[in-house]
């Protein structure tokens, strides 16, 4: 993309035209930025420079705390393909944990396709990790699950969550944004389903409600980072070819689960058409008073390197 088509890109809404991705505007404080969206070419460097202004990974780990990573690893797919999280960019957040003082990184998913193995390694993720430092924690056991209630939920009152994420001190929830037939979207709030055992339940009570509810789980993650490096436009979340993807060389980074999806929808709505309307669990989120998909308002900053 040329810069003007960058800008067109990430037009999240009225606050993001009266801003310049190229302007060096003086650095606020890391909790007025709502949203941080970065272009470039290395997934490893745009986390590293989107994190930047939020003060870096030390903003949000402490020395000693053992941190979780839930990146998308659904799928039995090559990193090309779009269909699971891009490797460098978890990897690369592997390190930047460490650096930060962590104890130890966990990285885990409960994967789709039934092979967890073959997810964790044909994705690139499980090299990247083991690479960086970091541990895979396999999440296709249901050992590996307690019970916890959702008080707050509407349909889903309870759901069996991965220990990894109940003991840890901090965790970070890293999607990748995708087309997908059932919740329409892959996003924040949908990559959370990789955290519970019976996945199955959503589809049959409101998937779109249940979504929703499990953002209520009390523990939420320390950030939502988007990865569109590669994004998967049309036949997701499994994908047939490279037909279905697009290089749109971005990271949108945020805290608040209804802001940050909002900002993906109606970036991927630049790629491929999608409505705000059709992805049901941001409205079912705002509702629960998960946020606002109103993002005039937000403080939006935007890196180009």
């Amino acid at each position: 993309m040329e810069r003007k088509e960058f800008l067109k890109t990430l037009a999240l809404g009225g606050a993001a035209a009266s801003l310049d991705l190229c302007a060096s505007d003086p650095l606020l404080a890391a909790e007025q930025y709502d949203i941080i969206a970065v272009r470039g070419d290395d997934p490893a460097a745009m986390i590293r420079a989107g994190m930047a202004p939020l003060g870096g990974m030390e903003s949000f780990i402490k020395k000693g705390e053992t941190v979780v990573l839930k990146p998308n690893i659904g799928w039995d797919k090559t990193p090309d393909l779009a269909g699971d999280t891009n490797p460098e960019l978890v990897g690369e957040m592997v390190k930047m944990c460490l650096e930060a003082g962590a104890k130890e990184v966990q990285v885990f998913d409960h994967t789709c396709d039934s092979l967890w193995r073959n997810c964790y390694q044909n994705s690139g993720i499980e090299a990247a990790v083991e690479a960086a430092g970091g541990r895979m924690v396999q999440g296709n056991d249901e050992g590996f699950y307690q019970e916890v209630a959702l008080p707050k939920a509407k349909n889903l009152k309870t759901a069996k969550i991965h220990k990894a994420i109940l003991d840890c001190d901090v965790w970070f929830n890293i999607p990748i944004l995708k087309n997908h037939g059932g919740a329409k979207m892959t996003l924040a709030m949908k990559n959370l389903m990789g955290i519970v055992w019976d996945r199955r339940w959503f589809h049959s009570h409101n998937l779109h409600q249940c979504i929703a509810d499990i953002c209520t789980f009390e523990k939420k993650p320390a950030l939502n980072i988007i990865d569109a490096f590669r994004v998967m436009k049309s036949n997701g979340p499994r994908g047939k070819s490279l037909a279905d993807v697009v290089d749109a060389k971005t990271l949108l980074i945020g805290k608040n689960f209804v802001a940050i999806d909002t900002a993906a929808v109606k970036f991927f709505n630049q790629i491929e058409p999608m409505s705000l309307q059709a992805v049901g669990n941001i409205a079912f989120g705002e509702e629960l008073d998960l946020g606002s998909s109103d993002l005039s308002g937000l403080k939006i900053k935007r890196i180009k390197l």
